[in-house]
């Protein structure tokens, strides 16, 4: 038997390795770099292993071609995934939120492949302005005068603030100054902007005399903030968004309503909860209102600015425009969803977001009906499936207290220790080859269907399931019975 030392003396050299036949196709398929690279971790691996272990064998050349392939396998593979959302939460930020209609992702295809008049005018010949390819359609769906397109919403509050209220007060109620995702905070947008704010009111109430008392000579705007993500309720009061207009037009200051996650149409028109529309907003004396694209408008992520046109030339003139405006291939698909709401009744059957969001209770019970059998069987006496009543929400900071009643699976496992077991059923789902994300409730991985289109590609891939795996996971949230509770029994 080998020593430790001559164990690691005894590994083979990465010139060796790189002329086997296996790792000669690993280079083809990778390159010599990459290859030679994760050879020499792989023995690197293996030096520490026969350093610790005095009984350990060096492994033949194969085994650690085999380690080469598995790790090249592995890296290979792309970090952003396909995953299903099955959630209950149809605009997921954590999962990318709005799904591309097929001609967004068609628009977006053509600008990645061929040259396009991004900022070039096909009629003078001359250099042209980005944002004019969706300006004419934001005019037309808003009715404001002008439009700009930034990165999303967060640039475009952050932008309007910047360039029409540097070093000046913004007049902001209390109860609107929100925290969303990833600690976007009003208050902080506007220290990094150059402004001050200027609360007014309290958290549940603010009035209109709350906005007069506070205008002052280095007042430079009033700005609502649509509470998206949250509601109070109970003692409140605001003040009407066209009576805001009113009060910041007789002191000759502009209003922004920033709307979070605008929707460009009335929602109630398909049986869902009104939210604020671009359109509601401008014809309620608004001068500027921002919104995203990503949430409930169901295209691609940016931030939208509308309104009066000299004020959009402004902020069209900001320096820091450049640094947050969209590429040609978000601009493209943003074109190619705004021209799907010329025509609401198109609208619905291609617009991802709105047809999940209104797919009926009915349509996915059925399809509850149609899945059960086959997860059923791939749980086995592991887990019981049922079909349970669900309540879906929008998401993105969308109608927050608003639920969608959907209906979904429940797998509930057999083990003791159920929430510990149902971890293990969501580890075994999320290592399926397109991923499944569903949410564990009452120590029951459940799996909302409102989002679930491809139900033959979900069906496909169940025997994937690691099962054994799955087993021993299972199995080892069970709490084992002593013998002395065996007696007692």
């Amino acid at each position: 038997m080998l020593n430790s030392a001559a164990a690691r003396r005894a590994l083979p050299s990465i010139d060796r390795l790189l002329k086997l036949d296996t790792v000669i196709t690993l280079i083809d398929r990778h390159g010599r770099p990459l290859v030679t690279e994760t050879l020499r971790a792989v023995l690197d691996g293996q030096r520490a292993i026969l350093a610790g272990d005095p009984q350990a064998i060096p492994p033949a050349d194969d085994a650690l071609s085999e380690q080469c392939r598995a790790r090249l396998h592995e890296l290979s593979q792309p970090s952003l995934r396909p995953v299903f959302n099955l959630t209950g939460t149809v605009l997921h930020t954590n999962l990318g939120r709005a799904l591309y209609p097929e001609v967004a992702a068609r628009a977006a295809t053509a600008a990645m492949t061929r040259a396009v008049n991004l900022e070039f005018d096909l009629g003078d010949g001359a250099r042209g302005e980005r944002d004019s390819h969706v300006e004419v359609w934001l005019q037309r769906l808003t009715g404001a005068e002008a439009a700009v397109v930034v990165n999303n919403n967060a640039a475009a509050v952050y932008l309007i603030l910047n360039s029409l209220a540097p070093k000046k007060e913004v007049i902001v109620s209390r109860g609107e100054l929100v925290e969303i995702g990833g600690a976007f905070r009003i208050p902080d947008i506007m220290a990094r902007a150059g402004c001050k704010l200027k609360e007014i009111g309290t958290t549940n109430r603010t009035h209109a005399r709350d906005y007069e008392q506070a205008i002052g000579a280095r007042t430079a705007a009033i700005m609502k903030v649509h509470a998206s993500n949250y509601k109070i309720e109970g003692f409140t009061a605001s003040v009407a968004e066209s009576d805001l207009a009113a009060i910041a037009h007789r002191h000759a200051l502009p209003f922004l309503n920033d709307l979070g996650s605008g929707m460009l149409i009335d929602l109630q028109a398909y049986g869902l909860p009104h939210e604020p529309t671009p359109r509601e907003a401008i014809a309620d004396g608004a001068d500027i209102v921002t919104f995203s694209g990503d949430k409930l408008l169901g295209g691609p992520q940016c931030g939208l600015i509308v309104g009066r046109r000299d004020l959009i030339e402004k902020i069209r003139k900001n320096p820091m425009k450049r640094a947050l405006r969209i590429d040609k291939v978000r601009l493209a698909a943003l074109e190619a969803v705004l021209r799907l709401y010329a025509d609401p009744a198109r609208l619905v059957r291609e617009l991802p977001t709105l047809r999940l969001l209104t797919r009926p209770q009915t349509d996915i019970n059925a399809q509850a009906q149609r899945v059960l059998p086959a997860l059923a069987a791939a749980m086995g006496d592991r887990a019981d499936a049922a079909i349970v009543e669900c309540s879906s929400q929008i998401g993105s900071g969308a109608l927050p207290v608003d639920a969608l009643p959907s209906a979904g699976i429940a797998l509930t496992p057999r083990a003791k220790r159920k929430s510990s077991a149902a971890d293990a059923l969501s580890i075994a789902f999320r290592a399926l080859p397109v991923p499944v994300i569903g949410h564990i409730r009452e120590g029951a991985f459940i799996l909302d269907l409102r989002c679930l289109d491809d139900e033959a590609g979900f069906l496909a891939q169940l025997p994937n399931l690691k099962m054994q795996n799955l087993a021993t996971q299972i199995a080892e949230a069970t709490p084992k019975k002593t013998a002395q509770k065996d007696f007692n029994k």
